[in-house]
């Protein structure tokens, strides 16, 4: 398996750049500012086309497959960078699947690295199950009211909007009757309360008590997000493993240094077969890592052709 040429040159870009402006001291440095991240940062690395990677020509952006994902998400997590990439894409995602022209207007935002958006989905004893949705929506005069709660909502405190999930009919677990909902951070009733996370991010609880919007915050058809959802969370899903995947590269790479570095006994450890073998079995986990990820862009991508 290749990479197109313009791929390539993608990874090459964000490479370089994370490298030298979003490395790991850089990381460290964010760690101890509230927000979880670095806008500054994130409006350069959106200048040279992180962002727009993410999304279709028709939305904006410049690619939207899921090669372009892995491209994108493998660079920062070789980088161990702090961005706020998956949320954006998790909601950008949603967007982009389900919105309306008005609606999609707002992806120029997240490409240019003006707004912050994420998914507000997750729920106290979901156990990440995506169709388990007990925030309620009902409609009200000319719009619609939310009542409920969500949690571990990724940077939910720093998002200028969120993409919100809401039940307008059937059991709590029931695929129909789930709607998406395009909610200001600064909406009347909504309440969010962060906090920093272990690797130095920020997430936040939600509650959205009597929240009032308007017909024109409905994503989509009423009760039929669900397959907005799984679009948006395979997007996501695939994002995660991309970023695992250069972050084990990023190890492998500084372990063989180490290997061939370190000297005992007058010669370097690397020379050792107890430890060659290990460092075998590594490489070979290591690509079959790199398959899955392989397999499950082709997966988005074969998504977007039905």
């Amino acid at each position: 398996f290749q990479h197109t040429e313009d791929r390539r040159m993608l990874a090459d870009t964000l490479g370089r750049f994370i490298g030298e402006q979003m490395g790991f001291e850089a990381r460290m440095a964010t760690v101890k500012q509230s927000r979880g991240f670095d806008r500054h940062a994130w409006h350069r690395l959106c200048d040279v086309g992180a962002v727009g990677a993410l999304f279709s020509e028709a939305d904006g952006g410049y690619g939207g497959q899921g090669f372009d994902i892995a491209v994108v998400f493998e660079a920062i997590g070789h980088g161990l960078a702090l961005t706020p990439a998956l949320p954006v894409l998790l909601a950008g995602s949603a967007l982009a699947h389900a919105g309306n022209a008005e609606q999609k207007a707002l992806l120029s935002g997240l490409i240019e690295g003006r707004l912050i958006a994420t998914l507000a989905h997750e729920e106290p004893c979901a156990f990440h199950d995506p169709k388990h949705v007990a925030t309620q929506a009902e409609r009200h005069a000319d719009g619609w009211l939310l009542q409920g709660r969500k949690t571990a909502v990724p940077l939910g405190d720093q998002a200028d909007w969120l993409v919100v999930s809401a039940r307008t009919s059937g059991e709590v677990d029931a695929t129909d009757g789930i709607a998406l909902f395009i909610v200001p951070a600064d909406a009347p009733g909504l309440t969010i309360k962060g906090f920093a996370t272990h690797d130095g991010g920020r997430t936040a609880d939600v509650t959205l008590d009597q929240v009032s919007l308007p017909a024109a915050a409905l994503l989509g058809e009423a009760g039929h997000g669900h397959a907005t959802l799984e679009h948006a969370i395979g997007a996501g899903v695939l994002a995660l493993c991309a970023e695992s995947l250069g972050s084990m590269e990023a190890a492998k790479r500084m372990t063989i240094e180490y290997l061939q570095t370190r000297k005992q006994f007058g010669v370097p450890i690397g020379s050792f077969q107890a430890l060659q073998h290990r460092m075998a079995d590594l490489l070979l986990e290591v690509e079959q890592a790199r398959s899955a990820v392989i397999n499950a862009a082709a997966a988005i991508a074969d998504e977007d052709r039905v």
